[in-house]
């Protein structure tokens, strides 16, 4: 059994009564420090046997050490407390009030020097001084990796602390690789194959099915209806910036439907509202133009700015199709609370709708007002649809079935989760 050593006792004291006598108090025993695995360092777990009085106790005080160093204090824990993970969570914090603090007294004693106020900056200095001490010897307590540690815990009693002997050392470690991930990499690799094995077929010339998208379909029968009624196509790339992915998707399908337009000398109708969309689509359309052998038939004014405020350019939109009466409107791209005024204008002015979008919030007033909806992930296939590209293609397809895979793997798996199999409940509970 271990033999407690007490850390602090009251010096110069006269001989004890006997209820002052110190307590026989056990230490806890058998502590262990290891490095915590799959993780990038800076922690580790450190583990001990609780002290047969440990109802007796307040609590469990942790000390640690760099190897030959002094002790200093990591944590207190409650009494039944056998185990803690070492980290630079609250002190990571602490520095990070430390140095916004520090930040903004070097500024405010930049406008004291301005203004020449001696008091006022000696008062700065001498409060800078002290935070960068305190942010000095914050650093100083931080987990480091690759450097040896050991730790000691006390068993704390009525002021006194009873210590256990020291852990060997141990070193905090970062891994390159999560061990407990390896279903993911398997997961990444098929993946990945497949997409490779696609792309591959749509090289060579063969023909992939993707499922018919309604809304993509349907883009044949609303350009074909604007040319035999001689009216315009108004298409729409939503609200957002160019950075959005639901704009870049729209851009994708501008293109296609852009040429389709110039083929059948269609005049098409893009507003937009961001400055750099707009340059985009311009130049998407010119294209278009030039690929269908109509160069000459784009006109620069199709395609234009409007602004950048949401309602001001819906109701600028609105106004063109209650004006210009297009057969066909396309509403595709990142949309807000704007979404029924235009799909509801378009649908009074009896022009065909065609909507699409990744804003879930939006895709019920789409659906409700609007002929056709691309919904979500369909919006970001239709460049592969549309172009037939075989690398859009072959990605696309490599999705599908890497999407079927897993469906039917998660289903193998529950059924054997409900059959207690402990190999089908780990990997599970790892995905």
């Amino acid at each position: 059994m271990l033999i407690p050593l007490l850390l602090s006792q009251t010096e110069d004291i006269e001989e004890p009564a006997q209820d002052t006598l110190i307590p026989s108090i056990q230490p806890p025993t058998g502590v262990v420090a290891i490095d915590v695995p799959n993780d990038e360092g800076h922690q580790i777990v450190v583990r001990w046997e609780l002290s047969p009085d440990d109802a007796k106790l307040a609590s469990y005080v942790v000390y640690r050490a760099e190897e030959g160093g002094e002790f200093s204090q990591v944590a207190v824990l409650a009494p039944g407390t056998d185990s803690m993970v070492n980290n630079n969570d609250i002190l990571d914090r602490v520095v990070d009030f430390y140095s916004a603090e520090l930040k903004s007294l070097k500024r405010d004693l930049r406008k004291a020097q301005r203004k020449a106020d001696t008091d006022a900056v000696r008062e700065l200095e001498a409060s800078i001084k002290g935070i960068e001490s305190e942010l000095e010897a914050t650093r100083k307590q931080l987990l480091r990796n690759m450097v040896p540690y050991i730790y000691k815990v006390a068993a704390s009693y009525k002021g006194y602390e009873f210590i256990s002997e020291v852990s060997e050392p141990a070193q905090a470690r970062g891994q390159w690789f999560h061990l407990g991930r390896i279903n993911v990499l398997v997961a990444m690799i098929f993946f990945f194959s497949l997409v490779t094995f696609f792309i591959s077929q749509a090289k060579r010339g063969k023909n992939l099915f993707l499922r018919k998208i309604a809304g993509l379909e349907a883009i044949d029968e609303a350009v074909g209806r604007a040319t035999e009624m001689g009216r315009p196509i108004l298409f729409v790339p939503g609200l957002s910036t160019i950075g959005d992915i639901a704009t870049i998707a729209a851009l994708n399908i501008l293109q296609g439907i852009a040429k389709k337009a110039a083929q059948y000398d269609t005049p098409i109708i893009v507003p937009n509202r961001d400055p750099i969309v707009y340059t985009v689509a311009r130049e998407i359309v010119k294209e278009a133009y030039s690929d269908a052998g109509r160069p000459d038939a784009f006109n620069p004014d199709s395609v234009f700015f409007i602004t950048t405020s949401q309602f001001a350019y819906v109701a600028a939109v609105n106004g063109i199709m209650l004006r210009e009466k297009p057969a066909a409107n396309f509403f595709l791209g990142m949309f807000w609370a704007e979404s029924l005024l235009l799909a509801e204008t378009g649908n009074i002015s009896g022009a065909i709708q065609i909507a699409g979008t990744d804003a879930s919030a939006q895709l019920p007033f789409f659906i409700t007002a609007c002929d056709y909806t691309i919904i979500g992930e369909e919006l970001y296939a239709a460049s592969a649809y549309l172009s037939r590209e075989p690398n859009l293609v072959g990605t696309i397809k490599g999705q599908d079935w890497g999407k079927a895979t897993i469906a039917g793997l998660l289903i193998v798996l529950t059924v054997l989760a409900m059959f207690g199999i402990e190999f089908a409940v780990k990997l599970l509970t790892t995905v």
